[in-house]
């Protein structure tokens, strides 16, 4: 199975749409939302093309595609207009025999670490930059932003297959980043 990974959209419906794009492109059977889908929040400036209306629309139409986690941008409101689940915490996918352990990053994170070992893998965006950090107490990763970078890192998503996750910027799908689980 191919996911493509992607965090932080804010309500922008031209990233969102960039998103969709890469998505059936690189053909991927599920897109992993990991918070932060329709709001920008109060510590942002509105992203491009802020309209959390089409944002909704757009990601309604795939919604037996998604696997998506609440950020703390998200509200309940937002589970009325969604017609996918946005309001867990978290989630666990087992790939290549390794944990992953899916979340936004405001709740659990490298300083708040979940109930995983060092050989597991802690995936969350909320940072707004991508990561791959591997520390004696898990891997963390984080795919970056795709309408708000932060540090100068580009729009990005991430694709996970076969056990390989690739870094990819959001406007050329072009590799810059990769891991392989196995490695």
């Amino acid at each position: 199975m191919k996911y493509l990974i992607a965090s932080d959209i804010h309500g922008s419906s031209y990233y969102c749409r960039k998103i969709l794009e890469q998505f059936k492109k690189e053909q991927a059977d599920r897109l992993i939302l990991l918070g932060d889908i329709l709001y920008h929040g109060p510590r942002n400036d509105l992203p491009k093309e802020y309209a959390p209306k089409l944002v909704t629309e757009m990601l309604n139409s795939i919604k037996d595609k998604l696997f998506c986690v609440r950020g703390n941008c998200e509200a309940e409101v937002d589970q009325m207009v969604l017609d996918f689940p946005v309001l867990a915490d978290y989630a666990v996918l087992c790939e290549e025999n390794t944990i992953i352990f899916i979340t936004h990053g405001h709740l659990y994170n490298l300083t708040e670490l979940p109930n995983i070992s060092a050989k597991d893998i802690l995936l969350h965006g909320h940072t707004h930059v991508p990561a791959l950090e591997i520390t004696e107490r898990c891997i963390y990763m984080n795919p970056g932003s795709a309408s708000l970078p932060k540090e100068d890192s580009l729009q990005s998503y991430m694709t996970l297959e076969h056990g390989k996750f690739q870094w990819k910027a959001l406007e050329s799908g072009v590799v810059y980043k990769e891991y392989c689980i196995h490695s």
